[in-house]
C-alpha cells in the first residue's frame, strides 16, 4: 500500500512531462494539430503580455499572430533542452513587441519631421492627412530589407541614386531597380487600399 502511494504522485508529473515532450516534438516536426494546441494554450499569455506593453488591442492581436507565425516558421531552431516551449514563445513575443514599439517610434519621428518641414501657413491651407502618412510608412515596412534601406535613403535622406550606390556599395542599376520596383509595389498596394470599401 505504502509503495503504491509513493508511485502515484510521481506518475502524474512524469505523464505531464511526457505529454509536453510529445507536444514539443510534434510541433517541431510540423504537426499542425500541435500548432493549434500550442496556440490554444499560449496565445492568451502572449496577447496579455502584448496588451500590457502596447496598450492597444489591435496591436496586441497583431503581435500575437506574428509571434506564432514566427514560432512556426522557425520551429526547427527550438531546443527543448535549453528552454520550455512557453519560454521560447514569450521570448519571440518580446521581440515582436519591441518591433512594434520601434515601428511606432519611426512613425512618430516621421510625423515630427513632417511638422518640422511644414510651415504654419501650409497647415492652415491644407491639413496633412495623417492616415495617408501612416499608410505610406506601413507600406515602406512591407518592402524587403534592402529595398527599405534604399527607399529611406532616397526619400527621407534625399540622396541621389549615385550617392545611395556609393553609400551602400550597391551597383547603380540595383539601386534604380529597387526604387522602381518598390514604387510600383507601393503604388499598387495603396491603390487597392484606397479602392477597398
Amino acid at each position: 500500500m505504502r509503495s503504491e502511494e509513493t508511485v502515484e504522485p510521481d506518475a502524474a508529473p512524469d505523464a505531464a512531462a511526457d505529454a509536453e515532450a510529445d507536444l514539443n516534438a510534434r510541433f517541431v516536426a510540423g504537426d499542425e494539430q500541435a500548432l493549434a494546441e500550442v496556440y490554444r494554450r499560449w496565445s492568451p499569455v502572449v496577447f496579455t503580455l502584448a496588451l500590457r506593453s502596447l496598450g492597444d488591442r489591435g496591436d496586441a492581436e497583431d503581435v500575437t499572430q506574428r509571434t506564432f507565425v514566427s514560432a512556426w516558421t522557425s520551429r526547427a531552431t527550438y531546443d527543448a533542452s535549453k528552454a520550455r516551449l512557453s519560454t521560447w514563445l514569450v521570448a519571440i513575443a518580446r521581440r515582436r513587441i519591441a518591433d512594434t514599439h520601434e515601428s511606432r517610434a519611426k512613425i512618430r519621428a516621421l510625423q515630427a519631421e513632417m511638422e518640422r518641414v511644414t510651415s504654419p501657413d501650409d497647415l492652415i491651407r491644407e491639413t496633412p492627412d495623417l492616415s495617408e502618412t501612416l499608410l505610406v510608412a506601413n507600406e515602406m515596412q512591407q518592402l524587403e530589407p534592402d529595398a527599405q534601406v534604399v527607399m529611406r535613403l532616397a526619400f527621407f535622406d534625399d540622396l541621389t541614386h549615385e550617392e545611395i550606390s556609393r553609400r551602400l556599395g550597391m551597383p547603380l542599376g540595383t539601386v534604380k531597380s529597387h526604387i522602381r520596383r518598390s514604387l510600383t509595389r507601393m503604388r499598387n498596394r495603396l491603390e487597392v487600399t484606397r479602392v477597398t470599401p
